[in-house]
This record gives structure tokens, sequence and C-alpha cells, in this order.
């Protein structure tokens, strides 16, 4: 089981990633929530935003102002949010292809594939952070905006609610939490897979080698010395 562990970190941190990654640079944050009002779907994403003709399907996509333009808070926080999310999922999952038994990195030091797959587990947990605090922050808002018209009675012609890439982004995000905790705590649950077991085997591995290497030398010498003692 403690083998198969990092393997199932690797599958959740590779979708993970990847989810992060789409979310981020797709336009689907906020779709239009009145279909019946609408001859089009209408998306916001951090980037840009797309229209999609209901009838014909034609889809024409407007790109926001410079990224040195005035933007609401909302939308320059979440950018930055997530782009620094998947920078360290990316990072997270790199790290941890190093740790995995099948790759030939380091196979003889035990001990420092216990460490990387503890340090991916890590950068993961820390990735799933602002991946969740932007997705959520981004879906609240959109949320509370939504209930304050309706609330007051406002209508504006069209209303919102957060889509499929703001889903794509708490999704990724619980994934990373999965495959950190899986890297960081699951691992340490079963007998035998401590650090300090694996230090200790490796040093025992390292002594025992040493030590035939000192017996040999040493019959080596006396061999020697004995040879000569003879002539």
């Amino acid at each position: 089981m403690r083998n198969l562990l990092p393997y199932i970190a690797c599958f959740f941190a590779f979708f993970s990633t990847g989810f992060l990654i789409v979310a981020t640079w797709t336009d689907c944050w906020m779709v239009n929530a009145d279909d019946s009002l609408e001859v089009s779907t209408k998306c916001r994403g951090l980037w840009w935003e797309c229209v999609t003709n209901a009838f014909d399907g034609i889809r024409t996509c407007d790109e926001y102002d410079s990224i040195l333009a005035e933007h609401p808070l909302k939308l320059v926080v979440t950018r930055a949010l997530m782009i620094t999310a998947d920078i360290l999922a990316g990072f997270g999952f790199l790290t941890l292809l190093l740790g995995l038994d099948c790759v030939k990195f380091l196979p003889d030091e035990p001990y420092i594939k216990v460490r990387i797959c503890f340090v991916a587990g890590t950068t993961l947990l820390i990735a799933g952070t602002p991946g969740t605090i932007g997705s959520v922050w981004y879906a609240a808002d959109v949320y509370v905006e939504r209930s304050t018209l309706i609330l007051h009675n406002i209508f504006l012609g069209i209303q919102y609610k957060f889509g499929w890439s703001c889903w794509l982004g708490m999704a990724g995000s619980l994934g990373c939490f999965l495959a950190g905790a899986i890297l960081t705590c699951c691992l340490y649950l079963f007998k035998g897979v401590g650090p300090g077991r694996n230090y200790s085997y490796s040093l025992r591995k390292a002594y025992s080698v040493a030590g035939v290497s000192m017996t040999k030398s040493y019959s080596a010498a006396r061999t020697e010395t004995a040879k000569i003692k003879r002539k």
C-alpha cells in the first residue's frame, strides 16, 4: 500500500494541475443566468469575454484592456492567485515525478526519495491555498452581486452566475489538497515508511558495504604479509 500512495497522489496532482491551468486561461468564470431572455450565451473570464449566439453558434470574443489598465479588484486578485496556484502546482507535480520509484533518479537513496515526495506534497498543499481563495472568492462575489440585485428588485437586462471555469478552479484546488495530504500525512501512517527508518536502512547498508570492504582489505594485507615472511 505504501508504494501505491505516491502514484495515487501523482494521479490527483496531474489532473489538479491541468484543471487549474485550464481554469485560469478559459473564459467561463461567469455565465449569464437569464437564458429565457437572452438569445446568446455570454461568458466572462479572467482575460476576455465571449458571446455565443444560440441560433447559429457563432462565437465572438473581446479581450479586456491591457494588463496595466485599471480593472476591478476581484479580477486582478483572482488573476494573481490563480497564476500563483498554477506555478506552485506545476512545480509540485514535477517534483513528485522525481520521487516516484519508477523514475530512475537516485534509485539507491530511498531516504531522499521520501523527502522529495514530502517536498512535493508540501508544495501542492500550498498551491491549493491560492487556488481555493481565488476561485471561491470569485464565485462568492458573483453570488453576492446577483443576490443583491434580486433582493433590491434591480434588473439590468442580464444576470450572471459562476461558470464551469470557476468550478474547475475549485476542483483543481481540492485535488492539490488531496495529493498534498497523501504525500505529507498518509505516507507516514504505514509502518516502516518514516524517513528515520529509511535513513537507518541506508546507513546500515552503507556501513555493511564499508565493513565488507575493510574486511577484504585487511585479509588481503595479511595474505601479503604472510607471503613476505615465508620468503
